[in-house]
């Protein structure tokens, strides 16, 4: 800001859309381990169950608790790959396609929907819930977390940071300049 005007000199996010880019992809290549691998193992008088972020919603559905099973499914799985998948959308189409005519309507749409999007992501209370029933399972069996959490924690971190770094009011301004 300028001393004598007031003027914003240069305004810009705390990352670059190319740093953007870098945290979504690394957030997109954690996805798929991370809902799909093994994040607890569960040691109980020589029974051992292991279980997935994916298996643990289905097992909610499949055991009588629909709206639970449901909620864990949104909140855990669906939400956060879309809230990835929009992201990547709108760095690619800010990047490569502004210029069409099918480019600046699809960014409009992807950016209306992305305050629903971030607040159905809730990979935290999941993150934490792991942790909570290890806490409280611990006195009656073995707990050894998988590589499945350390790739959801890793998800949770690099979706933290990609959150902090997206300026929506930035991306709206690539529409303004076009």
């Amino acid at each position: 800001m300028c001393p004598r005007c007031h003027t914003v000199l240069y305004d810009t996010p705390y990352c670059s859309i190319n740093g953007m880019l870098a945290i979504c992809l690394a957030a997109l290549l954690l996805y798929f381990p991370a809902n799909l691998l093994p994040v607890m193992e569960l040691q109980f008088f020589g029974s051992v169950r292991t279980t997935t972020v994916f298996g643990g919603a289905a097992a909610l559905l499949e055991q009588g608790f629909p709206v639970v099973g449901v909620a864990v499914m949104v909140a855990a799985v669906i939400a956060p790959g879309l809230l990835i998948l929009s992201i990547l959308s709108q760095i690619l189409l800010v990047k490569y396609a502004l210029h069409t005519t099918w480019g600046p309507r699809l960014l409009k749409l992807l950016l209306t929907q992305q305050s629903l999007l971030t607040e159905l992501s809730m990979l935290e209370i999941y993150l934490i819930s792991f942790l909570v029933s290890a806490f409280q399972l611990s006195e009656h069996a073995d707990i050894y977390f998988g590589i499945g959490t350390f790739c959801f924690s890793m998800l949770f971190l690099s979706a933290l940071f990609l959150l902090r770094e997206y300026n929506q009011q930035h991306m709206w301004s690539f529409l303004d300049d076009k």
